[in-house]
């Protein structure tokens, strides 16, 4: 299993490259941010020192998304980095959730999604592509490589991603609802003539190691307000039952009364009141080293290949220091 860590784009930027750099030392294979560029700062020129601080990580969004950016920008960015340190890239994509929604804007539609991610992936990698009616292509990106991993959680969205992405990103550690997508995902990867077991799986959730357990689901409990904005769109899509949406991932979110994208991914935030310690305790990885050790076996064992800690709490470098002397030793056996 690889291991991963998402970090927030918070000033300075250095203290950003400074844990990723650490990750690294620790066994960390990838190295992730936010991007949603008016909560926290560009998250693309910190790629670039982060890459330079590192030799073997690979860095990217988790996730970007097609409203934010100009599609032929994002490819030429990864393009650049791909050429400026190896292809150690790698292209977290999604509907879009804090970065449009402080716009104003609505996520963007799964048809939009699917046009931006064959024309990044095939700019970044020299290919010619169609793009607002004109034929475009990247002439100086020659032997760059850029993966598209998809976020995803509705049917519709898994579906998306099995047939044309080449990861899927769930962010959420529950094994229940882990299975359900993994296997929504490689069935359509297997409909549409592709070989299911070729999609990346990435799993990511915030992680605390700790024996504080009640500490801990007050620092983590952003996250169950973060994944219930995208859930909120698929009650609004699907209805809270049937619709092929499990219930394990809509129950939660009827005490949801708003959220305010100021807090976005923040420890405290106030909007998150209605997430109870039940969906802290399933969709993150919290307690003591053997609880981390037990939950990633079981996530393993479902067919992920990556785990990402979502470092967003007030025990960062502990956290990143036990999973990089206790944890991830545990799991290379």
């Amino acid at each position: 299993m690889d291991f991963g860590v998402v970090l927030q784009t918070d000033p300075p930027a250095w203290r950003v490259v400074d844990l990723a750099q650490r990750a690294e030392t620790l066994g960390f294979d990838y190295g992730w941010t936010f991007d949603s560029h008016v909560l926290w700062q560009e998250p693309y020129v910190i790629y670039s020192q982060m890459l330079s601080a590192t030799n073997r990580m690979i860095v990217g969004p988790m996730v970007t998304n097609p409203g934010t950016r100009n599609w032929t920008v994002t490819a030429s960015l990864f393009a650049t980095l791909n050429d400026m340190f190896g292809n150690r890239t790698v292209c977290g994509i999604g509907r879009g959730d804090s970065a449009m929604r402080v716009l104003g804007h609505r996520p963007t539609s799964l048809a939009t999604l699917s046009e931006s991610m064959t024309v990044i992936k095939c700019l970044a990698e020299g290919r010619e592509v169609t793009y607002n009616g004109t034929r475009q292509q990247i002439p100086w990106s020659s032997g760059s490589r850029l993966d598209i991993w998809m976020a995803a959680y509705g049917p519709k969205a898994l579906q998306l991603c099995g047939e044309q992405a080449d990861g899927f990103i769930l962010q959420l550690a529950d094994p229940q609802i882990t299975e359900w997508t993994v296997a929504a995902v490689r069935r359509a990867a297997a409909d549409a003539g592709r070989n299911p077991d070729d999609l990346y799986i990435c799993v990511a959730a915030p992680a605390y190691v700790g024996d504080n357990l009640a500490h801990q689901r007050d620092q983590c409990r952003w996250f169950g307000g973060m994944v219930g904005n995208h859930v909120a769109d698929l009650v609004e899509r699907y209805g809270d039952t049937g619709g092929g949406v499990p219930q394990a991932l809509t129950d939660y979110i009827a005490g949801r009364e708003g959220y305010d994208y100021a807090e976005h991914g923040k420890a405290g935030n106030i909007h998150t009141d209605f997430v109870p310690d039940e969906v802290i305790d399933r969709f993150c990885i919290l307690g003591d080293a053997s609880s981390h050790v037990s939950r990633l076996r079981e996530l393993r064992d479902l067919g992920v290949d990556q785990f990402a800690i979502y470092l967003m709490h007030d025990a960062k470098d502990e956290t990143l220091n036990a999973y990089g002397q206790r944890i991830i030793p545990a799991l290379a056996t």
